[in-house]
């Protein structure tokens, strides 16, 4: 029982922090329109509470495609490879352009490509959330394209004039508890949770030190 109360007095806590998914909210703000790059089977908008946009997902890998579709995540869907993405939509198309957990499955080159991309078919702003720092990644589920092949730190995106926020926590305790896929390894995994979100209240207005980093451009 006392087990049991602690875990719901956290769970209170742990709540009441300000999580990515909240940060992704508010950086999305009143964009009407939204372009999904590389969306996936479960894009991270499809959790927001209050989804008042129009999304259009786009993801290279057919099957993930077919997932989002049953969960009705997206308005509209294209199977695609991003890169090309200036060839299907015209500049200042869509309000929002978003990367979330892209960019790093890209060579250096191509991805620095896609941001000037995104930039132009973007009329309001362009989000882009990615690990701090290269994070090793093999491929799984049959998609080669979920391999890492880069990594982008909070440094050269503020060079590149954007607003970052640290996100999931501190860096150095996320090496010590990762598993594969950026999984905790260590139980209870509830608890280090909660530890990962009490650093995230240091670690958001120092990205530097953060796991990952939402990036904002306002255009």
């Amino acid at each position: 029982m006392r087990v049991f109360k602690l875990k719901v007095v956290f769970h209170n806590i742990f709540t009441s922090f300000r999580t990515f998914q909240k940060e992704l909210e508010e950086a999305i703000g009143d964009c009407g329109t939204l372009l999904d790059l590389g969306c996936g089977p479960d894009s991270p908008i499809g959790k927001l509470h209050d989804k008042k946009f129009y999304s259009v997902g786009v993801d290279i890998f057919e099957p993930y495609i077919h997932v989002s579709k049953k969960r009705k995540i997206h308005n509209e869907y294209f199977v695609m490879d991003i890169l090309e993405i200036d060839k299907k939509f015209e500049p200042n198309s869509f309000d929002g352009v978003i990367a979330l957990d892209v960019i790093e499955h890209l060579i250096k080159k191509e991805g620095l490509e896609l941001i000037e991309k995104m930039e132009k078919i973007a009329k309001k702003k362009v989000i882009i959330f990615t690990p701090n720092g290269f994070l090793p990644q093999k491929e799984y589920e049959n998609n080669p394209w979920e391999v890492h092949r880069s990594g982008w730190t909070a440094e050269e995106m503020k060079k590149m004039g954007y607003k970052v926020i640290g996100i999931s926590g501190w860096k150095s305790l996320w090496k010590f508890l990762r598993g594969e896929r950026a999984e905790i390894k260590l139980k209870p995994k509830w608890f280090w949770y909660l530890i990962l979100d009490i650093t995230q209240f240091f670690t958001k207005n120092h990205p530097e030190k953060a796991f990952q980093i939402l990036c904002i451009k306002e255009k």
